[in-house]
């Protein structure tokens, strides 16, 4: 019998194959199971964009113009946001931002300064 192959969004074991994805019979969530990229790496630590570890208090600089639902203009590839705090989920940095307010960042959209 295979291995069961727990769904990442939720944790249920009720998984099943279909094509080449695996899919959650709880939460409906698809995902490859072949896909690696993640941005966390096998020991559950956070790494930026270039794969460097971070951690609770860094600065990081912003990648790519951010579209902000609600604001007239993205946030702008350069900004340097300080005191960070890591979280669990998808959008796993929270952070304030000059001009914006408090944010909720993508690990991958970021690199540390």
């Amino acid at each position: 019998m295979p291995e069961t192959v727990k769904c990442p969004q939720c944790g249920s074991a009720f998984t099943y194959p279909n094509d080449n994805l695996m899919v959650c019979s709880q939460c409906f969530f698809e995902w490859d199971p072949e896909e690696q990229e993640s941005p966390q790496n096998r020991s559950g630590k956070i790494v930026d964009a270039n794969g460097n570890e971070l951690q609770n208090g860094d600065t990081v600089i912003i990648i790519k113009n951010l579209p902000v639902k609600g604001a007239p203009k993205p946030i702008k590839a350069g900004t340097k946001v300080k005191n960070i705090r890591l979280t669990d989920g998808d959008h796993n940095i929270d952070c304030k931002i000059d001009g914006f307010g408090a944010m909720a960042l993508k690990s991958e959209f970021i690199r540390k300064a």
